[in-house]
């Protein structure tokens, strides 16, 4: 569930940006504060260009200390650990700085950056195409960093994410063995350290994407989902198993965010779980590999040519009817047909005798709840700084699933 891809930007949003800048065992100082027009907090190529211009050398943006003003995940001013990737001596580094903390993403340090781009280079030069330019960070937070690296044969992209995620290079070589056109180009993998490096997805988001290209892409989509071979060690996130887990949110931090009538209807919406999710077994439809954030703005086409998914970081073995909602939630109410309509004809003819159409009015409540659980997960699994990005998350979306109770 990735902010930053699942909203456009509209309107302006004004974001300033301050970066203190350490090399090795040295502080740099502070610089800053400067304007960025780009205002969502984890996109730092043009944070990068700016600190290089004043540095005279490579910068990486190592993560978010803190952000002030604005609402998340843009805006406001914010202040970023940045590091220094030449030579140069610097004084003693500030406590906020020197300091490490047990859940610290890998890319958020500056040796696992140096890693990152080391083992990029061998698997490149493996594939017979080393990289021909610098290369340039484009995101880094709490869940990915994002480098597009220049090479001969055209750009290619690393991300690295949590430990928490899934193995986004396994899935998407499952759903390729499928129907290769549905994802991105695997051009190396290293499912220990949760790296893998794309061919650039050319064309653009869809966001705006006509009905055609929608419809298209939940049909393609569908059809996989039947096909596809679960790669080993996939998580499951099995709607039988959300009353234990919501309970467990209940009686924690997400419970203490809602109100006393909030959190008795969210009891009495757990209490009935088994009983709705016997209706939703009911309907026919198979357990198959879920996307898991399949909305517009995580697929990508060039025009005349189908779309591709991507960002599969939330994938998980589970009920299909997450993804037939989630477009949904990221599109105005008039547009809802484009995508159900289509989802639920994919369906009817890849499973005769189901009824998703059923299954998706069932499947709202166990929709928002399951992002309830994915939420948390985020929140424990971050260090503190950077649970601005979901802080209330889980306890908003439990609220959603009590409104669209069946």
């Amino acid at each position: 569930m990735d902010p930053v891809r699942a909203q456009p930007q509209t309107g302006v949003v004004h974001k300033t940006v301050t970066a203190l800048v350490t090399c090795g065992d040295g502080y740099l100082g502070e610089i800053g504060p400067f304007d960025v027009p780009v205002p969502w907090w984890p996109e730092v190529e043009l944070i990068c260009a700016h600190l290089e211009s004043v540095l005279g050398g490579p910068v990486v943006v190592l993560r978010l200390l803190r952000a002030e003003g604005g609402e998340s995940p843009r805006g406001g001013h914010v202040t970023y650990h940045a590091e220094f990737l030449g030579e140069r001596a610097g004084g003693p580094i500030p406590k906020e700085l020197a300091e490490g903390h047990p859940r610290r993403s890998a890319w958020a340090t500056a040796q696992g950056v140096r890693d990152a781009l080391d083992w990029t280079d061998a698997a490149l030069s493996t594939a017979g195409r080393p990289r021909t330019g610098p290369a340039i960070q484009v995101k880094t937070w709490n869940l990915a960093g994002l480098w597009r690296i220049p090479t001969a044969g055209g750009p290619v992209w690393l991300k690295i994410t949590s430990a928490f995620a899934s193995d986004e290079g396994s899935v998407i070589q499952a759903f390729a063995a499928v129907d290769p056109t549905l994802v991105p180009v695997i051009v190396a993998v290293d499912p220990a350290n949760h790296r893998v490096l794309m061919e650039q997805v050319p064309g653009e988001d869809c966001w705006s994407a006509p009905a055609e290209v929608i419809g298209d892409t939940v049909a393609r989509f569908a059809a996989a989902q039947t096909a596809v071979v679960a790669p080993a060690g996939l998580r499951r996130r099995a709607p039988k198993d959300l009353a234990g887990e919501v309970a467990a949110l209940l009686d924690g931090e997400a419970g203490r965010q809602l109100s006393a009538d909030e959190l008795r209807d969210a009891w009495d919406l757990v209490s009935g779980l088994p009983a709705l999710v016997a209706d939703l077994d009911a309907c026919g439809l198979p357990e198959t590999v879920v996307h898991g954030d399949f909305h517009t703005g995580n697929w990508r086409a060039e025009a005349g040519k189908p779309a591709v998914a991507l960002d599969f970081a939330d994938a998980c073995l589970g009920h299909p009817v997450v993804d037939g909602l989630r477009p949904r939630l990221m599109m105005p109410v008039e547009r809802w047909a484009e995508t159900t309509r289509p989802w639920v004809e994919a369906w009817r003819r890849l499973v005769p005798g189901s009824d998703p159409a059923h299954a998706l009015t069932l499947g709202e409540p166990i929709q928002h709840l399951t992002c309830a659980v994915v939420y948390q997960e985020f929140l424990d699994g971050i260090e503190p700084s950077e649970r601005v990005y979901h802080e209330g998350d889980p306890a908003s979306v439990i609220r959603a699933a009590v409104s669209t109770r069946p």
